[in-house]
């Protein structure tokens, strides 16, 4: 389909009744973006002005010390090659395991003053120390892995590169306070997105979720999450769990409401999924909502939780559901924002070592059980015993080429360098600055909005969701939030916003949020970019007053 914006958008005609609005609205909104952009650029064609793209979510922020130490670490494992052979054709070996620990020692003596040689130091120092690694395994799977001269073994994640993770996931998800008695084991995968359709794929084919089952989303959501249980495979029937919460002043506070958590209650409700903090409203769930999970839980304890937490690290102190909830909850996390890193598609995926997911294959009819046990019975010869995280990396690879799962070894020594780094952050400098310069991104929107907005420890700040209905009734009334409703379609904000001022947004409501809704990522535009996009939908609003006030003539 090829349908291109009408110019009158920007006349703020009556959209309610074209066609090509209401096809339009049936887009994905990243679908959707391309033709928002394309009217974006009309408008900055014809004038001085730039675009300013505040679709997209990718940060225009990287890393750098677990980069450099990247970089470096690669010079020195290829010197390692060369020594075991080196040819003049471009020929060398791989690096060897004995006595590597101390020549990288010697290595990092001779290069202290490059970049990345002081992270790698501390980041070895803290590996021997804190993780009693052994010096020449740990520095022999760096090597190997940044060369990537081997398959990833083990396959589902490296040994060093675990347990790092773990660490680090204690610290991202767990505010430093782990569940006691909990181990996770982790499966290493291509970003966040891979995770889940690993994990949408290994529940369907262990007969943990049947077509047709019940499950619940909490929306707002990333909107491949509500694609994807309503594809023809899955076929799920889906209870949308709404953070429709108001404060006293009117304003969404998004969160849910704990009786809404409680429906929960009822097996037929087989999972539950999450984005935590939220997308787009980019919050963290309160207490509330926790302890309602927690009724839930002890009512139907079979339910299965999936939690995306890839924003988490925006919040300080924040926990993830797999904290709260570990037997139940299976988390991904990706390396991507906080990092600035989603050109490396790195992440790990979470499952405490005993959990609901595990037990309910064991409990599985004894049809389904000898169905499971032809499907991996190439894999081991005791399928029962096979874990449901080992049978997500099998999934990963059609079973037959598990012996190639896993990711790239280079990626995932990326993976521990930026880890490791935050590991290391013990005063906690880059993560200050971090949630500094997208908090700083926030206010600059809101106030030139018009609207200074209350702080919220469990706001991450890296989107921000504006209804334009509560706006509308602040600004003007009720009267004037009927007006816009009756005359104009959700759509008309979006596209004349692109096409009168060159700015691109999402619509909300494409993330199953209110129908009035705009995205606004605060990820990949500067700080004086958000001073004028804060003041161009402001100019917007200002617009419909003044036709409403018309209209009234």
């Amino acid at each position: 389909m090829n349908i291109k914006p009408q110019k009158t958008y920007s006349k703020m005609d009556n959209l309610k009744d074209s066609p090509t609005d209401k096809e339009l609205s049936r887009l994905s909104p990243f679908e959707l973006k391309n033709r928002i952009i394309a009217v974006a650029n009309e408008k900055v064609k014809s004038d001085a002005n730039t675009l300013l793209n505040a679709g997209r979510g990718n940060p225009n922020w990287i890393a750098t010390a677990a980069r450099d130490a990247f970089f470096a670490f690669g010079q020195f494992a290829m010197n390692e090659s060369r020594l075991d052979f080196s040819m003049p054709e471009g020929i060398a070996g791989v690096p060897q395991k004995d006595g590597i620990s101390v020549r990288f020692e010697t290595w990092m003596r001779h290069n202290s003053s490059s970049p990345g040689v002081d992270f790698l130091r501390a980041a070895y120092e803290y590996c021997l120390v804190e993780l009693s690694a052994d010096a020449d395994d740990l520095i022999a799977e760096w090597a190997g892995g940044i060369i990537g001269h081997h398959y990833p073994t083990p396959p589902r994640i490296l040994e060093y590169t675990q347990r790092i993770s773990r660490r680090f996931l204690d610290w991202a998800l767990c505010s430093g306070n782990p569940p006691q008695g909990v181990t996770f084991d982790l499966f290493a995968v291509e970003g966040s997105t891979a995770g889940m359709c690993y994990a949408f794929d290994v529940l369907k084919n262990n007969f943990l979720l049947n077509r047709g089952d019940s499950i619940a989303i909490m929306v707002p959501v990333f909107t491949p999450y509500l694609e994807i249980p309503h594809l023809d495979e899955f076929d799920y029937d889906v209870l949308s769990i709404r953070a429709d919460g108001m404060d006293a002043n009117g304003l969404h506070t998004w969160q849910y409401n704990p009786d809404d958590i409680l429906k929960l209650k009822d097996p037929k409700y087989k999972m539950l999924f999450v984005t935590n903090p939220s997308n787009p409203p980019s919050y963290a769930i309160d207490d509330a909502t926790v302890d309602a999970l927690r009724e839930v839980v002890k009512a139907n304890p079979d339910l299965m939780i999936l939690t995306d937490d890839v924003y988490g690290t925006f919040v300080p102190g924040y926990r993830s559901l797999i904290a709260d909830l570990p037997f139940n909850a299976m988390s991904c996390y990706s390396f991507s924002k906080y990092y600035g890193a989603t050109g490396w598609r790195i992440a790990l995926t979470a499952v405490a070592d005993d959990n609901v997911f595990d037990r309910l294959i064991a409990n599985l009819p004894d049809d389904k059980k000898a169905l499971l046990n032809a499907r991996y019975q190439s894999l081991t010869l005791d399928v029962p015993a096979l874990k449901f995280i080992d049978r997500m990396v099998a999934e990963s690879r059609l079973i037959a080429l598990n012996h190639t799962a896993g990711l790239s070894t280079p990626q995932q020594i990326q993976m521990s360098f930026f880890a490791l780094g935050s590991l290391l952050d013990k005063d906690g400098a880059y993560h200050t600055r971090m949630i500094r310069l997208i908090h700083d991104r926030y206010d600059a929107l809101w106030k030139n909005f018009g609207f200074e907005m209350p702080a919220d420890p469990l706001r991450a700040d890296y989107y921000s969701e504006i209804d334009i209905m509560v706006w509308a009734r602040k600004l003007h009334g009720q009267e004037f939030a009927d007006y816009i409703d009756a005359t104009y379609s959700p759509l008309s904000v979006v596209f004349r916003l692109a096409s009168e001022t060159g700015c691109v947004v999402l619509n909300g409501d494409g993330f199953e949020g209110p129908r009035w809704s705009i995205r606004v990522s605060l990820a990949n535009l500067n700080e004086a970019d958000y001073v004028r996009l804060g003041r161009n939908i402001r100019m917007i609003l200002d617009q419909f007053a003044t036709e409403w006030q018309a209209s009234k003539k």
